[in-house]
This record gives structure tokens, C-alpha cells and sequence, in this order.
């Protein structure tokens, strides 16, 4: 069985940083691209960032560009989402899939997705 298992979500103040993690169990994700999403109260699903599978190449979405780093740890079949300069509009759920195609931030694109972590900005 496939799964993703996000972790590291909760409630931050403004400007401080958390780092959100994404274990893969029953496949190897270093074979797939995997991409951060994140979908905010009565919003549609936004793509934050990704990385491919064949050389690690990252897209961040502009909002994002500069505050927030992906990374992959192989060996720990993991991949995470460093998140810094955190702002009361980043709040939102946020979720990591996978997907055969490589820098896409398109959530169409993924079949593979794990249950979310909340993110909360506020002071």
C-alpha cells in the first residue's frame, strides 16, 4: 500500500519557522517527483513547491520564493519542507503527493497524497 504521512504542522507566531515532513512507506520517493500543496479555508488547493526526481531540481510558487526550502532525504524515504519568515497568510492545511511527472505544481498531476498537517500563523 501506497501512503504518504505528513508531520510537523502546528501553531507558529509570525515570522517564525517550522519544517514540515513527508514520509513515503510502500514506494521509494526518490523515483518520484513530490510536490507541497496547501489549501487554506474556502480556498481552492494551491501548489507551493516541488522537486523533481531526476536531478532534484525545486519550483516554488512566487509567495513563497525565498521563505521556503524543499529538500529530500533519501535514506529516510523523506522529503521535507522548510518553512521560514511564516506569514498569517501562509495558514492552511498542507499536503504533500507524488507524481510520475517531474515540475509540475499542478495538483492534477498528482496521484498519490497524504493526509495534511495544519499550519497555523497568528500571534
Amino acid at each position: 500500500q501506497l501512503q504518504l504521512v505528513e508531520s510537523g504542522g502546528g501553531l507558529v507566531q509570525p515570522g517564525g519557522s517550522l519544517r514540515l515532513s513527508c514520509v513515503g512507506s510502500g514506494f521509494t520517493l526518490n523515483n518520484y517527483a513530490v510536490g507541497w500543496f496547501r489549501q487554506a479555508p474556502g480556498e481552492e488547493r494551491e501548489g507551493v513547491s516541488c522537486i523533481s526526481s531526476s536531478d532534484n531540481s525545486t519550483t516554488y510558487t512566487d509567495s513563497v520564493k525565498g521563505r521556503f526550502s524543499i529538500s529530500r532525504d533519501n535514506g529516510k524515504n523523506t522529503v521535507y519542507l522548510q518553512m521560514n519568515g511564516l506569514k498569517p497568510e501562509d495558514t492552511a492545511v498542507y499536503y504533500c503527493a507524488a507524481s510520475i511527472y517531474d515540475d509540475y505544481l499542478t495538483p492534477g498531476l498528482y496521484d498519490w497524497w497524504g493526509q495534511g498537517t495544519q499550519v497555523t500563523v497568528s500571534s
